[in-house]
């Protein structure tokens, strides 16, 4: 705490390396980034006072340029400080070593990622940003140059035609001054395509039998026949017109 006190650092923005912890713990909600708040859990401290664990989550940390991902942290809100359990840390996979007043973890494949110093009290603490969760629920406001395109979306498509005819007869309050739009819309060539005809009349006919024959199965039909048939199948001789 005298680190606290004398370099002015917010509390929040300390983590203490905790040998003694089984897990990592907080006490300030909005370090978390993703938070389980039905979780229940009591921690038991050294002094063998009890704190209840109203959640558990992830952090989010930027210590030394880089982003680390702490999870499994209990949220304690009555917790003062930000701990960090080497226990848990080991169970992790990192490597802990601690020698000559510093204090080094490594990853595993990343190697030494995190170092500290001992304090004047001979504690280990980081000094760490944590970022908050982001909002879901976010609206974006948006400009356009051509209004007689965004004109022609609100209105449903309608054609830019029937947008100057609303506009010359004063059909609409408020409806400004539209030029012609420079924007292809996809949207109406997509859903407005007009397909070619299909003929109604064969341009190839047979000349003598079973030269083309035209076939059509119909089913499942319910319900079933007398003799438990749900399919049938038709051939037409196309030169004879035979079934």
């Amino acid at each position: 705490m005298s680190y606290v006190k004398v370099n002015q650092t917010a509390q929040e923005d300390i983590w203490f390396l905790d040998s003694g912890c089984s897990n990592h713990m907080s006490g300030n909600k909005a370090a978390f980034c993703e938070l389980n708040e039905t979780f229940r859990e009591t921690v038991k401290l050294g002094n063998n006072t009890k704190m209840t664990v109203f959640g558990k989550g992830r952090v989010r940390l930027h210590l030394n340029d880089s982003n680390f991902v702490i999870t499994d942290v209990f949220y304690v809100p009555e917790l003062k400080n930000n701990l960090l359990s080497i226990r848990q840390l080991q169970k992790r996979g990192f490597a802990i070593l601690i020698q000559s007043g510093k204090c080094h973890i490594y990853h595993p494949q990343r190697g030494l990622i995190i170092q500290s110093e001992m304090t004047a009290n001979r504690m280990f603490l980081l000094l760490a940003n944590f970022q908050p969760k982001k909002e879901k629920n976010t609206c974006f406001h948006t400009t356009t140059s051509d209004l007689a395109h965004l004109w022609h979306c609100r209105y449903g498509h309608l054609s830019y035609k029937g947008l100057r005819t609303l506009q010359s007869k004063n059909m609409i309050h408020g409806l400004p001054q539209l030029s012609a739009s420079t924007v292809t819309c996809t949207d109406c060539i997509m859903g407005k395509q007009h397909r070619d005809p299909i003929s109604k009349r064969s341009t190839w006919k047979a000349t003598q039998k079973l030269q083309l024959i035209h076939a059509d199965i119909c089913g499942p039909v319910s319900p079933m026949s007398n003799s438990k048939k749900r399919y049938s199948l038709c051939f037409i001789d196309d030169f004879s017109r035979k079934a």
